[in-house]
């Protein structure tokens, strides 16, 4: 991979929860424009590797770069404003009783107000079921719903990298269909992914790189669809035990 190519880099990265390091020196390099997924067992640093990019977690040792340029230390407000990085968490991240035009006006406060209602309308004609809702409570909104609205808000600041924690969680595959068909759509409009996700199998479908981690460690990056076409893709990534007993992933785990 080229350095212009190169849009995330971790070097011998150490991070962690306070003094529970989970990455124990990290390397590997994303793509920009591309979808890159990230694998691993539960437990193996996937949601980590994403609060650490975002500056949720402190990097112990080792850098952190963005289109070359070293963030490591720099925090979530400047990454999210002055870098283009937006975060989509694992989970419902909804102000519940505010309603969803509210919720958007939130999700674009670091533009100030007339910039965020100019660029709404845009993100409405992506998620016309969002758009239908407008005026409802958050809340009331299905899973499906909550999900597109919580992307939608991150795209309100038109983010040069998008990180997205377990998007299919509680979704059907119908609407987990929409949501990976709007990635792809976004990467190939310039947008880099990095993507933590329980559906190994559908996500790397429309994914074009897979990062394999474990104990915090890569063991593995190569082209999603070679990957895909390994028949033993939940031991590689799961373990025998786990992959007789559980869907392609369970989550972090991880405080």
């Amino acid at each position: 991979m080229n350095g212009s190519d190169i849009c995330i880099e971790f070097d011998d990265v150490v991070a962690g929860y306070g003094e529970f390091m989970i990455l124990n020196n990290l390397s590997f390099k994303a793509g920009r424009g591309k979808v890159t997924l990230l694998l691993g067992p539960n437990g193996a640093g996937k949601s980590t590797v994403l609060k650490t990019l975002f500056g949720m977690l402190e990097v112990r040792q080792g850098k952190v770069r963005l289109f070359g340029q070293d963030i490591t230390g720099t925090g979530a407000k400047d990454l999210l404003v002055k870098q283009g990085i937006a975060f989509v968490p694992q989970g419902r991240n909804l102000f519940g009783q505010l309603s969803v035009y509210e919720n958007l006006e939130l999700g674009g406060i670091t533009l100030g107000m007339k910039a965020t209602r100019e660029r709404i309308p845009e993100i409405l004609a992506r998620f016309p079921r969002v758009k239908e809702r407008l005026h409802s409570a958050a809340s009331s909104l299905s899973g499906g719903e909550q999900k597109q609205l919580e992307i939608g808000r991150a795209l309100l600041l038109r983010p040069r990298v998008l990180l997205i924690d377990e998007p299919s969680i509680g979704l059907s595959p119908l609407v987990v269909a929409d949501v990976f068909m709007l990635l792809r759509e976004l990467a190939r409009q310039g947008t880099t992914i990095l993507m933590v996700e329980q559906n190994v199998k559908s996500a790397l479908k429309m994914a074009d790189d897979a990062i394999a981690l474990e104990s915090g460690r890569l063991v593995l990056h190569k082209p999603a669809d070679e990957l895909l076409a390994d028949p033993h893709i939940e031991r590689l990534f799961l373990g025998s035990a786990h992959a007789a007993a559980m869907p392609e992933d369970a989550g972090e785990g991880v405080p």
